[in-house]
């Protein structure tokens, strides 16, 4: 089973500090060898919203002001079940602190 894991960073949200880097680093390379980690990143901050209305397609940049929170970074992983998809979330924010993330299995080949 594949889950597109998110996590969330809100106006509050505090700079990542080396401290942060190494641990997430350390957790990261345990993921990466086990064969559960596929991919991971950070997102930027702006990012360029498509939308598509009546058959017109319309491009926006960003950032946007009227959002309060934004997808700070994902990571995409490969486990046996939901509960070990779970436990990864639960590990990182315990290494990123205060937050939210949202966990989605993936569908398809």
């Amino acid at each position: 089973m594949r889950f597109l894991m998110t996590s969330r960073t809100t106006d509050t949200t505090p700079e990542p500090d080396a401290t942060l880097f190494a641990e997430m680093g350390k957790y990261i390379e345990e993921l990466t060898a086990a064969g559960i980690l596929l991919a991971t990143g950070g997102l930027e901050a702006g990012g360029l919203r498509v939308t598509s209305t009546g058959g017109e397609i319309t491009f926006t940049d960003g950032p946007f002001t009227e959002a309060k929170e934004a997808i700070g970074g994902f990571a995409l992983v490969e486990v046996r079940t939901k509960e070990e998809a779970i436990e990864i979330g639960r590990r990182f924010l315990k290494i990123v602190g205060d937050g939210s993330s949202t966990i989605q299995e993936v569908f398809g080949p």
